[in-house]
């Protein structure tokens, strides 16, 4: 999941929780596929900002995903309406999530894929770390406190290589740190919300406020909005929008509510591994480097430490992550 909302990816959940099960076959093929085609998406995200603007490419983004969630909530007869009390989430929500993407595509446009892959996995940590603070019952236990020791070490280690401290793979480090934390407030927002809202009225309504305002702000400053575009783009920007961000979205919330979003969130390790690997094989990237390779070996070990492969009625996590 990993393009600052997994991607969008946000966690949302049923409003009740579900009792995990072991998955069967293909419930477990599909959420490993999911997972890689999640962890793929910051690689498209890359491709496509060699012909958009990174602010216009997230706005066509979100504009094609909230088409087809919309057609797919028409067709299962879905309700699309809020009430009234929903809209002052949506308000707070909104803005977070602009900022959010906006910054993370700025960011990727600077630095590496698989470094915005890394830096974007520490997402996952930030929410255990804030949850202590600001969710009741939810409280840093011992496993937690080492996985997230682990995901901050590896992140830190992407900064003892002496590429980071120059240039604008610094910048767009950066700017995605900040995407993250604000991904990392708008989860907490969600999970205290999640209750009053359908789950995917928390991905469409955001993405429909959302696409227009980051259109706008590309038509104005982006340089350019529209540069080159060629087939490579078009793919990878229909990537995003149609894999990611739609149907790999319903897909995920149908399994979770199925088999409990613990049961799902084991796969999670394979969201960095695809990404980095993809980012070498696809684009180039020298992942082959000591930081590189020792970031990625502990947030994956810091994810599997912290959602351990799940036993036949082990309680669910109220949460769905995401992309």
């Amino acid at each position: 999941m990993v393009d600052g909302r997994p991607s969008w990816f946000m966690s949302t959940a049923p409003s009740e929780p579900k009792p995990n099960s072991s998955l069967p076959l293909w419930a477990g093929v599909c959420a490993m596929a999911l997972a890689v085609l999640f962890g793929a998406n910051v690689v498209a995200i890359k491709v496509s900002l060699r012909g958009l603007g990174p602010l216009t490419a997230s706005g066509l983004r979100f504009t094609i995903a909230a088409f087809i969630v919309t057609i797919w909530a028409l067709l299962t007869k879905r309700t699309l309406r809020l009430r009234p009390g929903q809209w002052r989430h949506l308000a707070v929500l909104v803005p977070l999530y602009t900022a959010q993407m906006a910054l993370f595509y700025l960011g990727t446009g600077l630095t590496h894929a698989s470094r915005a892959t890394l830096l974007g996995n520490l997402q996952p940590f930030l929410v255990l770390l804030m949850a202590h603070y600001f969710l009741p019952g939810d409280r840093m236990t011992f496993r937690k406190a080492v996985g997230v020791l682990l995901g901050l070490l590896g992140v830190s280690v992407l900064f003892f290589d002496p590429e980071t401290l120059t240039g604008n793979l610094k910048y767009g480090d950066v700017l995605i740190l900040a995407s993250v934390a604000l991904w990392s407030i708008s989860t907490i927002y969600v999970k205290r919300i999640i209750e009053d809202f359908e789950p995917f009225h928390l991905a469409l309504h955001p993405m429909l406020l959302e696409a227009p305002i980051l259109l706008l702000a590309g038509y104005y400053l982006d340089e350019p909005a529209l540069g080159r575009i060629d087939f490579s783009v078009v793919a990878a920007l229909t990537y995003q929008s149609v894999v990611s961000a739609a149907f790999g979205l319903v897909v995920w919330m149908h399994l979770a509510q199925k088999y409990g979003a613990v049961a799902l969130n084991s796969f999670g390790f394979l969201m960095p591994v695809a990404g980095v690997l993809l980012s070498g094989a696809l684009l180039g990237e020298p992942i082959a480097k000591l930081p590189v390779m020792l970031a990625l070996s502990l947030v994956v070990i810091g994810v599997l430490w912290v959602n351990p492969w799940p036993r036949r009625n082990e309680a669910s996590v109220n949460e769905l992550r995401g992309t």
